[in-house]
């Protein structure tokens, strides 16, 4: 994206009929309604049924606001229940009460625990297949982690925006402060650990930082796309890689008057306090940055000996319940909330789109009376990095959850300079071990 653009590839048509209509069309069932081609019977009426979508953690008013007016006018003979995962509604306990949804969004770091170890996996390829639809409109490695993820060839969801690019983030305000020069596109980690260090100082009583980070998406969403648990063993995966990850990260935090908070909500949150200079951090529309924060990005910085691309945590993705009775219309419904017209508009509001497709991309928004003021060609400046690669088949896995949070909390330890480097790798290894044996138990 920008300087390589990382959604590449043909631009795709925008038209919903064009994107979506086909589609549906091929699986039996229009959008609702349409008048019968002249000497064929009328189409059968449509008989009325509820169907369930549990959205995770997708509040009720953002799925409202970007969905109901369209399912609603696409299928008048559905009524769309949307669950939000609370309180008696999470996926093991709707399992547990019988009350299983039609259409689940997991995302990969929980898609064994809401969605494949409560034994509701069902492949959408047979339906792509009928139906002719296209992935190939989808960005590939999207499309390809969660056939990884599903350790099998089946196709278990298909990729929702948002997913989420990693940028730069900077406070305007402070650079003009100090009269330090604005980051810009392309800069490396030593450019930015320089600049870190001129914007960390105490002045008028005030502790400035020049650096913070979300610990968990700078080390999960690496530049090399390694994974934390070692793919062919139960290990930690290249502990070089990491050593070099680990000792780039904290040198900023070596910075007098730049330490480190005590854990990764503190430290994820202090950029929006307004006395933090930079943060890489995820472009997402649910990082919530204070308006009195004069903020603005630039593209995520590379590290030598890395390739030059973009960390990025994937999206989520829309799957069906093997149990649903109504699984060719559940995924009609799928395919209407991933059509091109759905993705333009999402795209417009700042929400990054998962298709292959430059002009939706290139929109990112122009709609949105906060990013329409920012420099979000950022977000496209480099091409993704690749997703990291997933525990063989026969290997037992451990929740990227768990994995994730190991990872920040180690980190944490390390640069409070609780133990050295070695002994902090060997620790860490060590608890990813007995979590594997944890689950191997279970």
């Amino acid at each position: 994206m920008g300087k390589a653009n990382r959604l590449w590839g043909k631009g795709a048509r925008i038209a919903f009929a064009a994107a979506a209509v086909v589609a549906l069309s091929a699986c039996g069932a229009g959008l609702g309604g349409g008048t019968a081609a002249e000497g064929e019977p009328p189409a059968k009426k449509k008989e009325p049924f509820t169907l369930k979508i549990w959205g995770g953690g997708v509040t009720v008013k953002e799925f409202e606001e970007r969905f109901r007016k369209m399912l609603t006018q696409h299928f008048p003979h559905i009524t769309v229940e949307y669950i939000l995962s609370g309180k008696g509604t999470t996926m093991p306990e709707l399992v547990a009460a019988g009350e299983i949804p039609d259409i689940i969004r997991f995302a990969i770091p929980d898609m064994s625990t809401n969605y494949l170890d409560l034994k509701l996996g069902y492949d959408l390829n047979p339906h792509v297949k009928e139906s002719g639809y296209d992935l190939a409109r989808f960005v590939q490695i999207f499309t390809d982690e969660v056939r990884d993820a599903g350790r099998s060839e089946a196709l278990y969801g298909l990729p929702i925006p948002p997913y989420f690019p990693q940028v730069l983030y900077f406070n305007k305000d402070l650079f003009d402060k100090f009269g330090v020069g604005y980051p810009q596109d392309g800069m490396t980690w030593d450019d930015l650990y320089e600049m870190a260090r001129k914007m960390t100082r105490t002045e008028g009583g005030v502790n400035y930082r020049g650096f913070s980070s979300n610990l968990v998406n700078t080390l999960r969403d690496n530049q090399y796309s390694l994974p934390i648990l070692d793919p062919a063993a139960d290990r930690l995966a290249d502990s070089n890689k990491w050593q070099q990850l680990f000792v780039n990260l904290k040198r900023f935090y070596d910075i007098p008057g730049n330490t480190i908070e005590a854990n990764n909500t503190a430290e994820s949150a202090a950029f929006s306090k307004g006395h933090v200079a930079l943060m890489p951090n995820q472009h997402s529309v649910y990082l919530t940055i204070p308006v009195e924060v004069n903020w603005d990005i630039v593209s995520y910085p590379t590290l030598p000996g890395a390739p030059k691309l973009a960390p990025q945590r994937g999206p989520a993705y829309l799957g069906i319940s093997n149990t649903s009775k109504h699984k060719a219309e559940a995924f009609e419904v799928i395919v209407a909330m991933l059509s091109d017209e759905m993705q333009l508009a999402d795209s417009k509001r700042g929400i990054t789109t998962t298709l292959n497709n430059n002009e939706i991309a290139g929109v990112l928004g122009t709609g949105d009376p906060v990013y329409s003021t920012k420099h979000m060609a950022a977000v496209n400046y480099y091409p993704p990095t690749p997703y990291t690669q997933k525990r063989k088949a026969d290997l037992t896995d451990v929740p990227g959850a768990f994995q994730q949070n190991l990872i920040a909390s180690t980190f944490i330890a390390f640069a409070q300079g609780k133990a050295d480097l070695n002994t902090t790798l060997r620790q860490l290894e060590e608890q990813l071990r007995a979590e594997v044996e944890k689950e191997k138990n279970k």
